[in-house]
């Protein structure tokens, strides 16, 4: 493998992996990650994906994602000539660059306007779950994790739910290995997409987020056209994505553990909300990159200007020199460290309404089906990509 790598890179460094298809991830994508990280250098580097450094550890990931003087957002994806081509803002901005673009986001997605949402939320996902809850049985993916964070995320931006299947075959395209469309396709047909709905939110604009964000006043100034379509399409991705295949993994945990579900059924709703705390550090899924801005010398390995480096978020909180006995999901632990959510100036805006769709989700369910099971045609199969995911979940209990 010498010829495969560049001459510095050490040798004792190198580890031949694809962190889309990593050994066992079909099986537990969080189990193949800890089997990474326990068995891999902590700085890492892999000739797959055009070649690339991975940081392993807890506190190696959150500098390299915080520190953005020394590793740029210039680049989040791999494999890098993909990476390239992504140009959304603001996650592929450094700051002081990103900051107006950040405050759009933070003020929309801000901590009491989501409370505000918490009744909306909840009579959603409480009708879903009435809807099947007579019938023993139901699709998890398709029936719920498919449809509440969507229609959710869809009303914020007041787009049709029946547009819901195109954004997210196009936001599969940008975040999935193998994906169904090429990824500056899909790109492209997400700005054909929202350029003459920016332009009507301009001349009419209304309450959502979309509206807010492109008459938004940026020290006197709007967003210009090709700004405004791709915060637009940033958003869309994130909205649709990653809160849907989080209560994936979720469900599919407390279907196999009846004495977590018991101790969430005991809760109320304000305990729910502090215990996903834990369930964010223990099922993190993105995993993303940052390219080097300079030569350096960073945990012993001599990185070079245009290295990328992957971070997989989610090896953060399973990393015991950090969170103690980290596979075993503790409800009571406190002060749990994670990247879940990111972390820097790139930490991620949506946090606040990722955990109230996961608590509310939770605490209705339990009211109602304190106790299920896994079906038998479920899909438990994992694939990987930007966003980690279970195939199928297929849950069913005792009328």
């Amino acid at each position: 493998m010498s010829s495969a790598y560049p001459a510095h890179v050490p040798t004792d460094r190198v580890v031949d992996v694809d962190i889309y298809a990593l050994p066992g991830q079909s099986d537990d994508f969080h189990l193949a990650w800890k089997a990474l990280q326990d068995s891999a250098p902590a700085l890492a580097w892999t000739p797959r994906n055009e070649g690339h450094w991975i940081a392993l550890r807890g506190d190696i990931l959150a500098e390299v994602q915080s520190d953005h003087t020394r590793f740029s957002n210039r680049v989040i994806v791999l494999p890098k000539s993909v990476g390239e081509l992504h140009a959304l803002i603001p996650t592929t901005i450094d700051p002081p660059e990103h900051r107006p673009y950040r405050k759009l986001l933070n003020d929309g997605m801000a901590l009491a306007r989501v409370r505000r949402m918490h009744e909306t939320i909840r009579a959603e996902a409480a009708a879903l779950i009435d809807g099947f809850a007579a019938a023993g049985r139901c699709d998890f993916t398709r029936d719920f994790a498919e449809v509440l964070p969507i229609r959710i995320f869809l009303a914020l931006v007041d787009l049709p739910l029946t547009d819901a299947p195109l954004i997210r075959r196009w936001a599969e395209a940008m975040t999935r290995p193998n994906p169904p469309m090429p990824f500056e396709e899909a790109r492209a047909a997400f700005f054909s997409y929202l350029d003459p709905i920016i332009a009507a939110r301009r001349a009419q604009p209304g309450d959502d987020l979309l509206s807010r964000m492109v008459t938004a006043d940026m020290d006197g100034r709007t967003l210009r056209r090709d700004e405004a379509l791709s915060l637009c399409t940033q958003v869309l991705i994130a909205g649709v994505d990653t809160v849907v295949n989080f209560l994936g993994f979720v469900m599919l945990f407390l279907a196999r553990e009846p004495g977590t579900r018991a101790q969430l059924a005991a809760m109320a709703f304000p305990g729910v909300l502090t215990a996903t705390h834990e369930l964010f550090r223990r099922f993190g899924l993105v995993t993303i990159a940052r390219i080097v801005r300079e030569d350096m010398e960073f945990h012993g390995c001599p990185l070079k200007a245009g290295d990328m480096v992957c971070v997989p978020t989610q090896i953060h909180g399973l990393d015991e020199a950090i969170n103690p006995d980290p596979l075993r999901v503790d409800l009571t632990r406190r002060g749990g460290r994670h990247s879940a959510f990111g972390s820097g100036p790139h930490l991620c805006p949506g946090q606040e309404l990722a955990r109230a769709e996961v608590a509310i989700t939770i605490h209705e369910w339990l009211q109602r089906i304190p106790d299920f099971r896994l079906a038998a045609e479920a899909d438990t199969h994992c694939s990987g990509g930007i966003v980690g995911q279970v195939n199928r979940v297929v849950l069913e209990w005792d009328r």
